[in-house]
């Protein structure tokens, strides 16, 4: 295999292509996913480099790798890039191409996962695979995990992981999903680094009501009205703003009038200057600082011509830092007010919040690193509103952020629609920074040459 070229482009976009077009979409069960193709393709990738390679199948299909290059040293740190093999579904007849064709159109991959994450996934195997022909000799450990199913709340891919394998990835820093999109401020270029994420409460509320025929509705306990109530209400209650220190800091770094600034640390107010903002903008504000509440699914009735007696709903709350489940179910019971009687409310997945510190090695590093990208940028702290693998490794005691490295064509409200939308792309100047930028940060926080 011949050794690496010093610009990465091609090969990072070629091998992006590929990971689309195995379309290991990830329905949430169990059977899908297939993860095991793109391992497949990674383990050739890799291969002829001396990278020490395993592979693990905790269910059929549901295959993640793990690739190290071992230190010299075993009391340097160890960190770990860490991406994610499979896609959530799209929708065909909403784009403009094949989601799963890995076209490349003037200079952009399309395809799903473009963004999420398979972009990171490919730079940070094709970092690790041009580190490793190089013949750097590290003194702290460096390893990569491409894992399965992270769209599905990660069972058979990093929590399996962490829960059965953690030898093999046991770190203390981890870097993942998704920052590094460059954002214009009055204080300068800003680089956001996800030092958190919020939690994750999907829960089935079960509407009561009582069967009859349909032809006679008149003061019929309908259970399917009922529930069009509580969808509304749940849908239009705005719990109290929360005002955190990673959103103090994010704040505090952007360098905006203090007239801009003071509602936006102001529970009172902060709901009101959201309507004023761009919506893209208003979206991420309002996430990083609420609980969310959003009613997605509905399952009733039986029969066109008869009145539901129940109706389920399913319901994605998602969570700041510090709620456990019992303050999550009585937000829930405030915004059903006086229905709460006729539903019943049972978690199917609850993961709190997670956050790492802000004051680490990790971080300097990651500031050092853009900044030669980016002159004069800073890294600034951000909450990512969903949910990443980087919360199992939290709760091992590894410092784990989301990052990456964009191009400056990449608007930041543009990159928000793209996860989990229509038209998913990424320029290939992307692709090269975020490769470039996961060999530079190695070197800088794992030494050698």
């Amino acid at each position: 295999m011949a050794a690496p070229v010093d610009d990465p482009t091609a090969e990072v976009t070629d091998l992006l292509q590929h990971l689309i077009r195995n379309a290991c979409v990830n329905d949430g069960t169990v059977g899908s996913g297939h993860e095991a193709r793109s391992v497949d393709l990674l383990r050739a990738h890799l291969g002829g480099t001396g990278l020490d390679v395993e592979t693990y199948e905790p269910q059929p299909g549901r295959e993640s790798l793990v690739a190290r290059i071992e230190g010299t040293d075993p009391t340097a740190p160890t960190l770990t890039l860490l991406g994610h093999l499979d896609v959530v579904p799209a929708n065909v007849d909403r784009w403009q191409r094949d989601p799963f064709g890995g076209e490349l159109v003037e200079g952009e991959v399309w395809g799903r996962g473009a963004i999420d994450m398979l972009n990171l996934t490919a730079s940070m195997a094709v970092a690790v695979r041009r580190l490793a022909q190089r013949g750097w000799r590290p003194a702290g450990t460096l390893v990569f995990a491409a894992v399965a199913d992270e769209e599905a709340a990660g069972i058979w891919g990093a929590r399996h992981l962490a829960e059965a394998q953690l030898d093999a990835v046991r770190s203390d820093y981890v870097l993942t999903e998704s920052g590094g999109i460059p954002m214009r401020s009055p204080g300068g270029l800003k680089l956001p680094v996800m030092v958190g994420e919020k939690g994750c409460y999907w829960c089935r509320i079960t509407v009561r009501g009582t069967a009859g025929h349909g032809s006679q509705p008149y003061k019929a306990d309908n259970a399917l009205v009922k529930a069009a109530e509580v969808v509304r209400r749940i849908a239009t209650f705005r719990p109290e703003a929360q005002i955190g220190e990673v959103w103090r800091r994010y704040l505090a770094s952007m360098g905006l009038p203090d007239e801009v600034t003071a509602p936006l640390l102001d529970p009172d107010r902060l709901d009101d200057r959201l309507d004023e903002l761009p919506l893209g903008m208003a979206r991420m504000f309002h996430a990083c600082t609420h609980t969310t509440m959003s009613p997605n699914i509905a399952h009733g009735g039986s029969k066109v011509n008869t009145i539901p007696d129940h109706v389920t709903l399913e319901v994605d709350v998602r969570t700041l830092p510090g709620q456990d489940r019992e303050a999550v179910e009585a937000i829930l019971r405030e915004a059903v007010g006086d229905l709460r009687d006729d539903v019943t409310i049972e978690p199917a997945v609850f993961d709190p919040a997670s956050e790492s510190p802000m004051d680490t090695p990790l971080w300097d590093t990651l500031s050092r690193v853009a900044g030669r990208f980016y002159e004069g940028s800073q890294t600034v702290p951000m909450l990512i509103v969903g949910a990443t693998d980087a919360r199992f490794f939290r709760r091992l005691g590894a410092t784990a952020y989301g990052f990456g490295l964009f191009s400056r064509n990449l608007r930041y409200e543009d990159f928000g629609k793209m996860f989990h939308g229509d038209d998913e792309r990424v320029d290939i100047e992307s692709l090269r920074l975020s490769t470039e930028m996961w060999e530079a940060v190695a070197v800088d926080l794992l030494g050698g040459a």
